[in-house]
């Protein structure tokens, strides 16, 4: 079902052209009588039906006692009545081919086992029919494009609706209302709400990639606490990606206690969270943490601002804020570049001797008695090479000032200049003003500057991400795309020797250490000769992955009795444990300034993902890696190296030369790639440490975990 045009499965869902109401109240407060309320107020165009044996009319439209008894089949059935109740109305829907459901009634997977019983049942007779299903445990879908109003949220008569340019998708009700009212309340209009609860069919993803097709939608906000479907909201990125609409994402339970929080909400499934931030990075979807911060930047994604850099210019007529968003600015990562001379030389024939021309630009109160200074200072800056973004800061303004001068200089400069501008001003008559001309406005210049941080950062990630494809696609150099195998998902797994997955490594192109697997003390001890310096002794099984644990690791072993009593020791342990043995490895003694890792594992819902970053034995406990989905290339790796907590020590520091970060992304990338091809057959590959030098990058240990073929 979640093949195919996706706009044509769901038209029952966000188009339908017939509705039946299964439960149906006559008072609108109660939850069967709030839908057929919303859509009579809102125009809903299409046919309404309320179904309720105890009552032959309902808000003024005629009553049938049960869906055999209406005149056509609807496209959509809203269920309010639950239990059993609603699992027989399911049956009913199907048998008589209406084309999907909301269930609204709550008791089902979220419950207990019972009500997962009931839940699974509903799934697999909707299914049989080609029947979708929302819910259960769901607010219900609002499109207030055509009126289809199939929810029964409060939050419609608490704050009127208005249709607009944003769709709100959540798998929670609360939070889609919750971000609903924050839009409304900065006065932007919300085409779709939409609520999805325990997603036993029809998922926030399937959602995203039906909407991301309309037209009149300019930005997609989202909230997840699962993320079953990965690959149908890659294709929705995609499909918003190139109509150039933003999509930004709340995805909650990062933390233990979240995932447990989430599953007992609606029966979610966890997703390992670095995984999830990779995904949504490699699609260009902008991750956020809560509800206030996925409508916080909505006024600025709207004007379609592009900043093609992070350089900040803050114009207020406080010293005191000025200094304040200066803090704020570097917390989130803008910077405050001097203006160029010749601005500041225009800004001094403009401003008062004592006012400040650098930046901030500080026009000081003279701005009581001089209202046009905003007008005349924000012209001077636009043209500036450090005024990516602008910040106009007023801590106070009111009696006496000419807030609609500032609204309409601020509106001009946004209309003209082509930079985000947004404004900072808690008093709310002096932010309605610039509400008014459409000019982003918020309480604090902290929100502010998050807003443009946010929107800065977003656009940088989506010009990456085409890029990133660009670059994946010519590595590919012609070749068909990838196919992965899924046979291998429940297979058992097995650990392959040290031997054997340096050799595995060794012939995918990967530079593994010189060793040498030798099955007799002589062996070793012309391996060590071969070698020519110090060499380390580790056993090779697959049936002790934890060599150290055992004593099967002797390390700086540099003359022929070590060496020999290295092996020998080695081999009887392994003997005295009962496990296999593939040999004794002798491996030279590399050494470099940096200790790396790179990993990776088959993940179930994101396929092969990759982890790089600091190695050794402390690698556990530090945890300064990165995380990205293969296949990617050696920029993003790189990209991906820069922000960790070592990046200052790779790129060398005090005298030290600086590490070969290329080989090392080259490691990873083969990593990834090897992972990918392989479809979920390897399942892991640990390769800590790899010694990083300024002349390249060796793996040093290795190890590898494969399905067992049936």
């Amino acid at each position: 079902m979640k093949s195919g045009n996706m706009n044509q499965t769901l038209q029952a869902l966000l188009s339908p052209r017939s509705i039946a109401v299964i439960g149906a109240s006559e008072n609108i407060h109660k939850i069967g009588g709030r839908p057929l309320h919303y859509m009579r107020q809102q125009g809903y165009a299409g046919k309404l039906y309320p179904v309720n044996p105890q009552r032959a009319e309902i808000q003024g439209l005629p009553a049938f006692p049960s869906l055999d008894a209406l005149p056509e089949i609807p496209e959509l059935a809203i269920v309010v009545v639950s239990g059993e109740a609603a699992v027989q109305t399911v049956r009913d829907c199907a048998r008589l081919g209406v084309g999907a459901a909301i269930v609204i009634a709550s008791g089902f997977g979220e419950a207990d086992e019972a009500g997962k019983r009931m839940q699974d049942e509903m799934v697999a007779i909707a299914a049989q029919a080609g029947m979708r299903l929302v819910g259960p445990n769901s607010q219900g879908l609002a499109n207030f494009g055509n009126g289809t109003i199939a929810s029964f949220s409060t939050m419609f008569i608490e704050v009127p609706p208005a249709d607009g340019p944003v769709a709100v998708i959540s798998q929670s009700g609360g939070v889609s209302a919750m971000v609903y009212g924050l839009l409304r309340g900065q006065g932007i209009g919300v085409r779709h709400m939409h609520a999805t609860g325990n997603e036993a069919d029809v998922t926030v993803s399937d959602l995203a990639l039906a909407i991301a097709h309309d037209p009149d939608v300019k930005l997609i906000l989202l909230y997840l606490e699962s993320l079953t479907a990965p690959e149908v909201l890659a294709q929705a990125a995609a499909v918003a990606r190139r109509r150039g609409v933003p999509i930004v994402a709340v995805k909650a339970g990062r933390s233990s206690a979240g995932q447990r929080a989430a599953a007992s909400h609606t029966g979610a499934i966890a997703n390992e969270d670095r995984a999830v931030s990779a995904f949504f990075e490699r699609h260009g979807i902008y991750r956020v943490d809560d509800a206030h911060a996925l409508a916080r930047c909505a006024p600025l994604y709207l004007r379609e601002w592009q900043p093609q850099g992070a350089q900040l210019v803050v114009v207020s007529n406080s010293g005191a804020s000025c200094v304040m968003a200066a803090d704020a600015a570097e917390r989130h990562g803008l910077a405050l570049v001097p203006l160029a001379p010749h601005t500041q030389a225009e800004l001094e024939k403009r401003l008062p001797g004592f006012a400040a021309t650098g930046n901030p630009v500080d026009v000081t109160a003279a701005l009581l008695t001089n209202s046009g200074l905003f007008g005349d200072v924000l012209p001077v800056v636009a043209t500036d090479p450090a005024s990516d973004l602008v910040l106009l800061d007023i801590p106070v303004a009111g009696l006496g000032y000419d807030v609609e001068r500032f609204a309409r200089d601020a509106a001009a400069f946004a209309d003209t200049a082509g930079k985000p501008i947004v404004v900072a001003a808690w008093q709310p008559p002096v932010a309605a003003a610039f509400r008014a001309v459409n000019v982003p406005t918020y309480e604090s210049a902290a929100h502010a500057i998050a807003s443009l941080a946010q929107l800065t950062a977003h656009r940088a990630l989506l010009r990456e991400v085409a890029a990133e494809a660009a670059r994946i696609a010519d590595s590919a150099n012609g070749a068909p795309p990838l196919r992965l195998a899924t046979a291998h998902a429940n297979a058992p797994t097995r650990t392959l020797s040290e031997a054997a997955s340096l050799a595995r490594l060794a012939a995918s192109g990967i530079p593994v250490v010189a060793h040498k697997a030798c099955h007799s003390a002589e062996e070793a001890v012309a391996a060590w000769r071969a070698l020519g310096g110090p060499v380390a002794v580790k056993a090779s099984s697959p049936d002790v992955p934890h060599k150290s644990e055992h004593g099967l690791v002797a390390l700086n072993c540099n003359d022929e009795e070590s060496v020999a009593r290295a092996w020998l020791d080695q081999n009887a342990t392994l003997e005295r444990l009962g496990a296999a043995s593939e040999g004794i490895v002798i491996a030279r003694m590399e050494r470099a300034p940096r200790e790396c890792m790179v990993g990776a594992h088959w993940d179930a819902e994101f396929g092969a993902v990759v982890v790089v970053g600091d190695g050794g034995k402390y690698v556990e406990i530090l945890r300064d890696t990165a995380v990205l989905l293969a296949p990617c290339s050696e920029d993003a790796v790189l990209r991906a190296l820069s922000r960790l907590r070592i990046a200052p020590l790779l790129a060398g520091v005090r005298g030290e030369s600086a590490v070969d970060t290329h080989a090392l992304a080259k490691i990873a990338v083969q990593v990834g790639r090897i992972m990918h091809e392989a479809g979920g057959q390897i399942r892991s590959i640990d390769l800590n440490p790899v010694m990083v030098s300024a002349s390249g990058a060796v793996v040093v240990d290795a190890l590898m975990e494969v399905a067992v073929a049936p």
